[in-house]
């Protein structure tokens, strides 16, 4: 996803949910974005800054939320779950590198796994 302006944009994969704004661009890295719901409720979201991976679960939205926009200290991101009709974000786990991505769900298990150019890794977590 490219976003070229600051203008509210609708964010895919968020099922016209979200939309975003351009926040910060890391040079030679990704892109950090503002998030609001679309329906105009406000938002715990709007707190944070936050990557363009999303994944939509029945439970939820996995996000990608940045704990820092400092170039020198990313890559740092919690991986959460955002529940829309409790408006709440639950951290799920950690991951310190830019590649990372859901590999499986299974039963309330979810398998992320990393790889930061040297070396991978995966993590599961419950929901």
């Amino acid at each position: 996803m490219i976003l070229k302006d600051v203008e509210w944009e609708t964010l895919p994969f968020t099922n016209d949910l979200l939309e975003a704004k351009l926040f910060k661009q890391i040079m030679f890295g990704p892109s950090g974005f503002k998030l609001r719901r679309k329906d105009g409720v406000p938002s715990i979201l709007s707190d944070h800054v936050f990557g363009n991976k999303v994944r939509i679960l029945d439970e939820g939205l996995i996000l990608e939320k940045w704990n820092s926009t400092e170039s020198k200290e990313l890559p740092d991101f919690d991986i959460c779950l955002y529940v829309p009709d409790e408006d709440s974000l639950k951290p799920l786990t950690n991951i310190k590198c830019f590649d990372w991505h859901m590999s499986e769900k299974v039963d309330n298990e979810l398998s992320f796994k990393w790889f930061d150019g040297t070396q991978g890794g995966e993590v599961k977590v419950a929901l």
